[in-house]
């Protein structure tokens, strides 16, 4: 037990690092203003439009760094900061969440098998880590009785979760690739200003790549616990 707390320290380590240089990195970009003098909600419905998507809404939403975009009401939501403001790093991100409206659009085989996974994870990823540790409790460990099923119950919930967060991967990477692609091939921002969007996006998916990581680690641990108790 005290290795998997090693462990699990030393990925919110990791975690909160990757995190704190992702936003002194916004931070630094975000003083980057575009040439352009587009806002980041200008930014979105141009990338839209130049890809044909006429049913997807830009809207605003509170906080920082809560940008995402909604496939089953089709909306790109932006966090009020990155809505409204006219910089690199605001330019990066509406292009990115735009990035998955486009994916939407042409149904992107990874989009489409994370999506299906979406209302499984969301209800059982929080509770499978105490299946698992409440089916060791009953039994698990000796390899035998109901205890044993509850545990392997909890590791299958726990690998959806996991193969949850390695499919987003794919999904995160290909939608700054789109993004990027588009910023450039459109002229819509300086060489100095491309490169300030490359290195916040490549920041912001590696919290992503940080919490795959964290999540395979965990299901191995609990795996090596259910499975290595066996005879």
């Amino acid at each position: 037990m005290m290795t998997y707390y090693i462990l699990l320290g030393a990925i919110a380590l990791v975690s909160w690092l990757v995190s704190s240089k992702l936003k002194s990195k916004f931070k630094h970009y975000s003083r980057v203003h575009l040439r352009n003098g587009m806002s980041g909600a200008e930014i979105a419905e141009k990338m839209l439009a130049d890809h044909g998507i006429r049913d997807v809404k830009v809207v605003s939403t509170s906080g920082m760094l809560t940008d995402h975009y909604n496939p089953v009401n089709k909306t790109v939501n932006l966090s009020e900061s990155v809505y409204s403001q006219r910089n690199a790093a605001s330019a990066a991100v509406a292009a990115h969440e735009c990035g998955h409206a486009v994916q939407h659009a042409q149904a992107y085989e990874w989009l489409t098998m994370r999506s299906k996974l979406v209302p499984v994870v969301s209800v059982t990823s929080g509770m499978s880590t105490w299946i698992v540790f409440g089916g060791i409790m009953l039994g698990a460990a000796a390899g035998v009785g109901f205890g044993w099923y509850v545990a392997i119950a909890g590791l299958i919930l726990m690998g959806l979760a996991t193969l949850f967060s390695f499919i987003t991967l794919p999904v995160e990477y290909d939608a700054s690739n789109r993004a990027l692609a588009w910023l450039k091939q459109r002229n819509m921002v300086t060489p100095e200003e491309y490169k300030g969007s490359e290195d916040a996006l490549k920041w912001a998916a590696r919290t992503y790549l940080v919490a795959a990581i964290g999540s395979l680690a965990t299901l191995v641990y609990w795996g090596l616990q259910v499975l290595g108790g066996r005879d």
